[in-house]
């Protein structure tokens, strides 16, 4: 579903540029509403979110998926974490589909889809990684990297029930919104894809940003 945000850019209190293959790690509190938005169109965001509190309760595709009644995420989806409780609701979408089937890109999954040859090359794996290595202070290890959301990316449901990787069907410009229900970690990774055709085979930068509390929806 589409819906307009009436969020305006020079009233957050937090703005980033993410570039293609860097990662995004940090804390949103309960109230906040966040942006990720895609800036020349056609970019995934790869996501995973984790309770501040306690980051073993994470976010959960299989209870997003049951709750919902539908595989995909727009406007007025609620993501649901490990425990089944509500994490954060999507208040405003562009885009109108976000995917939470597809996995994130890994140098095992290029070589299985791809080529051995592209093994070595970086992935959004690779990314969230790097981001629970250099911060430390958020608690995450490894076993906490899970199932996430591909923001922005196009994995359209086969009628034999398998998947398929297509063209992405966002644009410059189109953002998500969430707001977050209890206090959360966010893990990005702008996924540094070269193979898949979600991106138009050119990762670009995405912005994040963040806003507190102020009631514009209701």
């Amino acid at each position: 579903m589409i819906k307009a945000s009436q969020l305006q850019a020079d009233t957050a209190v937090f703005s980033m540029t993410v570039g293609a293959g860097d990662y995004y790690l940090g804390k949103v509190s309960a109230g906040q509403t966040f942006r990720i938005l895609d800036l020349e169109g056609n970019q995934a965001a790869d996501t995973l979110f984790y309770s501040a509190a306690n980051p073993s309760e994470r976010y959960s595709a299989t209870d997003t998926i049951r709750e919902q009644g539908n595989v995909y995420l727009t406007a007025g989806s609620i993501l649901r974490s490990n425990e089944n409780r509500a994490m954060l609701e999507i208040v405003a979408d562009t885009c109108g589909r976000h995917d939470t089937l597809g996995g994130a890109c890994a140098t095992e999954s290029n070589t299985v889809r791809y080529d051995l040859e592209k093994r070595c090359m970086h992935a959004c794996r690779d990314s969230w990684m790097l981001a629970i290595a250099e911060k430390p202070e958020y608690g995450l290890s490894k076993r906490d990297i899970s199932h996430n959301i591909n923001f922005f990316m196009n994995v359209p449901v086969t009628e034999a029930g398998g998947l398929s990787f297509a063209d992405g069907i966002s644009a410059p410009g189109k953002y998500v919104e969430l707001k977050a229900l209890m206090d959360i970690y966010v893990l990005i990774s702008n996924c540094p894809q070269l193979n898949n055709p979600c991106n138009a085979y050119n990762p670009t930068p995405i912005q994040y940003l963040v806003w507190d509390d102020i009631n514009e929806y209701v």
